[in-house]
């Protein structure tokens, strides 16, 4: 489901608009026209089980997260977190959830799509003429960003933690309980065991929290009964 962008009604019955600022501060901005680019040559890759959607989420926490790390790189984060899920566009959409579900055994499978979104990468990254002495740690941290579970820089944990932020998401855990038909209490069950213990930086684990407790709110039998 697409989020509202337009209200549906104004309670107050009158117009505010002239009394808001002109542009953020301290919070979101447009995509750089760069980093727009890659995303645009992504895509076609990305189309598969929802991950266009996740890649996107993924991109925004990892802004974030890069935000809040000053001494990170994020012309090496941002691109790594668009280009990390291209090569699942190599895998048979009907095998792709048999690499990823709880009891998987296709370790094979996550591998060809770590490979395979490493090689995409590079031709992306080539092709936009991003800096070249990134390139190289972009495409390492793509290759293995699931099978390998320690972190090569602060890079590469905060492009790991922002992969897997994003199933605690609204859109993450409606997601996952469409995968393996799962109600939300479930699904929260699930992500909350293969997530937390696995975040590598402070900053994601202060997010996971964050967002966990507003998965949690919405499976309370007080929320649920507000509609």
């Amino acid at each position: 489901m697409i989020p509202r962008q337009e209200p549906t009604q104004n309670h107050y019955g009158r117009d505010i608009i002239e009394y808001l600022p002109s542009a953020f501060v301290g919070g979101p901005v447009p995509l750089e026209e760069h980093h727009r680019r890659i995303w645009e040559l992504a895509l076609p890759y990305l189309n598969v089980r929802d991950n266009n959607v996740h890649t996107i989420y993924a991109y925004g926490i990892a802004r974030a997260l890069t935000q809040l790390h000053p001494e990170a790189e994020p012309e090496v984060v941002l691109p790594a977190v668009i280009l990390h899920d291209t090569g699942w566009s190599t895998v048979p959409e009907d095998e792709i959830l048999s690499a990823i579900a709880p009891d998987a055994g296709r370790m094979e499978l996550v591998i060809q799509h770590e490979k395979e979104g490493a090689r995409i990468a590079t031709e992306i990254l080539t092709q936009v003429g991003h800096d070249p002495t990134f390139i190289e740690e972009i495409v390492a941290i793509v290759d293995g960003h699931d099978s390998r579970k320690t972190a090569l820089s602060l890079n590469d944990a905060l492009m790991k933690d922002a992969d897997k932020l994003w199933r605690l998401t609204p859109h993450g855990v409606d997601t996952v309980m469409n995968w393996f038909g799962l109600t939300r209490e479930q699904a929260h069950l699930l992500i909350d065991s293969r997530l937390h213990p696995f975040l590598l930086t402070d900053t994601g684990r202060t997010m996971a929290a964050m967002l966990a407790a507003i998965t949690w709110v919405d499976t309370t039998e007080e929320r649920v009964t507000l509609g």
